[in-house]
């Protein structure tokens, strides 16, 4: 099945600024925006963890788009954040800010707890790594990564980029991840299929070690778009390797160990 984590930046921050009622407030608005996207498209929400959002697509009933479900969702979460926020800027309150990870993969499904208090819940290793991408949006400044194994599921179009190739804290294996970035706009995100045509380029030249080419393609992607995190890191990361090269052994795979 696939797995959706999503939780709000500097939660605790925007919690002691506006207080405690207004803290509810803010969460039941939020819930209530997020919560009818996931129903909308066949998800099940499996439990709130605080202001973060934890959902399945796949059981108890199994679709052949459970992927793409999880993937509309998080796009349709982004734009009801873009509206919701425009409503509390209007309020001149402060923006919410949400990162989102997905992963589709082997997961145990059923009553966890005590005879007292029993959940249905899903537990294992594809649950660990969609919570280990959402807490990677900050790494990479994205709004929203899913893994390839959920990029292999998809049965629909979806606007992807790759990312990175990472290796999670106790996994040997990497993993390729992709930001998905339908929901964005002209506005939010100008020149966006020229800017990852030029990403891409980058990216090749970066795995190849032709540091300059990479600078160059990932500086010409910024132009087009300033304010792209990953053009951002990836920009710094071939200065940096074009300056003092890495090992012959270099993979190309980012260690990930913050979770």
């Amino acid at each position: 099945m696939s797995i959706l984590f999503s939780d709000i930046r500097r939660f605790t921050n925007i919690a002691e600024k506006i207080g405690a009622r207004e803290t509810v407030s803010m969460l039941n608005e939020y819930f209530l925006e997020m919560v009818e996207i996931i129903f909308a498209h066949h998800g099940i929400l499996d439990r709130y963890i605080g202001d973060a959002i934890m959902s399945v697509f796949g059981t108890p009933l199994v679709r052949p788009d459970d992927a793409d479900n999880a993937v509309t969702v998080a796009n349709g979460m982004m734009a009801a954040l873009a509206r919701l926020n425009q409503k509390r800027q209007e309020s001149n309150q402060e923006p919410v800010v949400v990162g989102i990870g997905i992963n589709t993969g082997e997961v145990v499904a059923g009553n966890i707890g005590s005879p007292r208090c029993m959940d249905y819940t899903v537990i294992g290793d594809g649950v660990n790594l969609a919570a280990r991408l959402e807490g990677a949006t900050k790494f990479y400044s994205t709004s929203i990564l899913l893994s390839e194994f959920t990029a292999r599921r998809l049965t629909r179009p979806h606007r992807l980029r790759e990312i990175d190739l990472i290796r999670v804290k106790g996994k040997d294996q990497p993993v390729a991840i992709y930001d998905s970035l339908d929901y964005h706009t002209p506005e939010t995100f100008p020149h966006l299929d020229k800017a990852l045509e030029t990403f891409a380029k980058g990216l090749v030249a970066y795995r190849r070690r032709d540091w300059l080419a990479s600078v160059r393609a990932f500086a010409a992607a910024l132009e087009l778009n300033p304010n792209d995190g990953p053009t951002q890191l990836y920009l710094e990361r071939s200065l940096h390797y074009r300056q003092a090269p890495p090992s012959e052994g270099w993979d190309g795979v980012w260690m990930l160990t913050e979770k």
